[in-house]
This record gives structure tokens, C-alpha cells and sequence, in this order.
């Protein structure tokens, strides 16, 4: 079966390249220049946002409790939630990674089908201030501040209004043509980090035995968190394909495909 970039994607497809370009570059500048990582610290910090957030949705999904959420200077972050049981304990420690890449999967259908960059910058904003607001300050607040510290408690504030601001302003001042860079940016954004942080949680779920969400798995279940670092990276990887997929490529037939008009 052949596939083939649909024609009014191709604009699209131009836009994803140069995204993904000036992330590798800078991912690579970084190596050398410290100071070029500052420039993406800040897009780190939002997919932390939405990896502590897809552990959030999943609590709240299966009838847990979520004590609180911090975000923390090294990108990492931590929620502490209550599940109501065994698979909600399951389904809350694998949404952190899968949700990640599925979010940016979904950044890439949004901008595949023409719909408003402004808008989904704008949706962005609000996640970053919902989980910000309610699981970053007034439920550690409502748990009397049980595992966090004040300081994990402000620079999750600090970080997250930050964010919300500033996607708020892209949204609000930037151009489309910018607008739809900021989007596809992102999508990168999250993306990338998901990938390179599951092969980060792979070496860490086979080689040493670091509090993660693999490990989180392992405790559950019995087996090894390797093999739950894989299977995330596994998932992802399909995420991503058909995130892609519909992104630009469509079956090739005699007459149209599936995505040109």
C-alpha cells in the first residue's frame, strides 16, 4: 500500500520540519553552549506540565484523589495522588508519558485539519492554569501541604503562571503565521521530551532503582520496570506514527486521497 504527502498538507509539512529543525539544534547547541538551554527550559517546563497533568486526568478519570502537584527547577515534576484502586494505580502511573505524546499527537491533528492556532494556544493556557491553581496550590493546601515544601509550592506557581502568561500573550498579540509556529513548536516540544525521557526511564528502570513511575509499575505489579518503560516507548512510538499519519501522508489512489480535496 503506497502512501503519499497530501498535497494541502504540504505547507504543513514545511511548517512541522522547520519546528522540528530548530528543536534539534538547539537540543544539540545546548551540548555546547549552556546558555542555549534556556531558551527551551521554559517548553521543558510545559511538558512536565502536561505529563503531571495526564496523572492528574487519570486520577481524577478512575475516582482517585490528587494531594498535589509540584513542578520542579530540573523539569521534573511529582504528583501525589490516592487511587480507588488497583488498575486506577495502573492507568495513573502509565498516563504520564503516553499522555505527553499523545497531547503533542493531538497538537498535529489539530493542525492538520486548518483549525485555529490561537485557539488551542489559548486551550494550552488554561490547562497550565487550571493544574496550576487547583493541584499546585489549593490542593496541597487542602491536604495541609503533605509532601510538598514551600519551595516546590512556589516555583510550581512561578512556573506555571509564567506559562500561562506567556502562551496566553503568543495567543493574543503574535501573528497566525507565529501562532502556528508556536503550535507546531510545541508539538515538537512534547514529543521529543516524551521520547527522550523514556529512554532516560529505560536506562533508569534497568540500571539503578530511582523512584519513577516505572518503578511505581514494578511495585505493582511484579514485573520489572523495564518492561513497562518499554511498552510506554512502544505506545508512544504508535502515537506518534499516526500522529504523523494524519498529519500528511495519505493513501495514494487513481483519482484523490484520503485528505485532498
Amino acid at each position: 500500500m503506497r502512501y503519499t504527502i497530501a498535497e494541502n498538507a504540504r505547507p504543513q509539512v514545511k511548517l512541522l520540519m522547520i519546528a522540528t529543525l530548530a528543536s534539534l539544534l538547539l537540543w544539540v547547541a545546548s551540548w555546547y553552549l549552556p546558555l542555549v538551554g534556556y531558551i527551551v527550559y521554559p517548553l521543558q517546563l510545559f511538558a512536565t506540565f502536561i505529563h503531571e497533568g495526564s496523572h492528574v486526568l487519570a486520577a481524577i478519570l478512575t475516582g482517585g484523589a490528587v494531594q498535589s502537584l509540584t513542578v520542579s527547577p530540573d523539569t521534573s515534576g511529582e504528583v501525589y495522588s490516592v487511587g480507588s484502586g488497583w488498575f486506577s494505580q495502573l492507568f495513573i502511573s502509565s498516563a504520564g508519558y503516553v499522555g505527553t505524546t499523545a497531547f503533542g499527537a493531538a497538537l498535529l491533528a489539530w493542525i492538520r485539519y486548518g483549525l485555529s492556532s490561537k485557539r488551542v494556544l489559548y486551550i494550552s493556557s488554561g490547562i497550565v492554569g487550571v493544574l496550576t491553581v487547583i493541584f499546585g496550590i489549593l490542593a496541597p493546601i487542602w491536604n495541609f501541604f503533605a509532601n510538598v515544601t514551600l519551595g516546590s509550592m512556589a516555583f510550581t506557581l512561578l512556573t506555571g503562571v509564567a506559562l500561562t502568561a506567556g502562551l496566553f500573550c503568543v495567543a493574543r498579540f503574535a501573528s497566525q503565521k507565529w501562532a502556528n509556529f508556536a503550535v507546531a513548536f510545541l508539538a515538537v516540544q512534547c514529543l521529543l521530551n516524551a521520547v527522550f525521557s523514556l529512554f532516560e526511564l529505560t536506562f533508569i528502570a534497568g540500571f539503578t532503582n530511582m523512584h519513577s513511575d516505572a518503578a511505581n509499575m514494578a511495585a505493582a505489579t511484579g514485573l520489572p520496570g523495564i518492561v513497562w518503560a518499554i511498552l510506554w516507548m512502544g505506545i508512544s512510538v504508535v502515537l506518534i506514527s499516526v500522529g504523523m499519519r494524519l498529519y500528511a501522508v495519505s493513501k495514494a489512489t487513481k483519482t484523490e486521497t484520503v485528505f485532498e480535496d
